[in-house]
């Protein structure tokens, strides 16, 4: 499989949380206009407030790479940062998919 799942874990600061939110959601759409890419989530940890995990799906690694080296990447991740203390991104390569089929049987 060539798919490509980019993560990050967020630790946002006290507070902040409204304007980081508004700020991955502007990243995000401006990520999900990169070619090879497919819905970005973000997640707040329902135990911790303050800790949140985005993840998104690429059509393989060349193409989150590219996304990453455009000249856009670092300005708009910067936006992003401001409301963060902490920051970890992970990239993982997809080994295995389950998922349920659609019934086709006609009447």
């Amino acid at each position: 499989m060539s798919e490509l799942i980019t993560t990050g874990v967020w630790r946002v600061r006290p507070g902040h949380e409204a304007e980081f939110i508004h700020e991955w959601t502007r990243f995000a759409q401006w990520a999900s206009t990169m070619s090879g890419s497919t819905r970005l989530r973000l997640g707040c940890d329902l135990g911790d407030p303050q800790r949140y995990v985005s993840f998104a799906a690429w059509e393989g690694a060349a193409a989150a790479h590219a996304w990453k080296q455009s000249p856009e990447f670092r300005e708009k991740i910067a936006q992003v940062l401001r409301h963060v203390d902490a920051f970890e991104p992970t990239e993982l390569s997809v080994v295995a998919v389950a998922q349920t089929t659609a019934d086709t049987t006609t009447v």
